[in-house]
């Protein structure tokens, strides 16, 4: 099992920026494929980025493309989400998930086992 926790969220203004952290125990972080997805009230939950195991290969939601960074640190078991020129329509609870061993990662939920309980990221206009 891998225990996941995300944490960096919060209240940001319009064109701000935040970074997110996602912390993770028990089995081999280093190899997980990861994403980051966002849930807004009332909608499901959406892919926003993710990254290979090995952290070679990464792609984002074509409305965070140019603005959000996904990247890994295997010797810290953490994934980070950079987030810069934040909207408010990013406004979400954002959720790390761990996909498959040694794979590439997916843009679908259902394709990740492990989840953290979500960081509430609010932007403000």
């Amino acid at each position: 099992q891998v225990l996941l926790e995300e944490s960096g969220g919060g209240l940001v203004q319009a064109g701000g920026s935040l970074r997110l952290s996602c912390g993770a125990s028990g089995r081999t972080f280093s190899n997980y494929a990861m994403g980051w997805f966002r849930q807004a009230p009332r909608k499901e939950r959406e892919f926003v980025a993710r990254i290979s195991w090995s952290g070679d290969s990464t792609s984002y939601a074509d409305s965070v493309k140019g603005r959000f960074t996904i990247s890994r640190d295997n010797a810290k078991n953490t994934v980070y989400l950079q987030m810069n020129s934040l909207k408010p329509e990013d406004t979400a609870v954002y959720y790390c998930g761990a996909g498959a061993r040694y794979g590439l990662g997916t843009t679908s939920p259902y394709d990740y086992t492990y989840w953290g309980q979500g960081t509430q990221v609010t932007v403000s206009s």
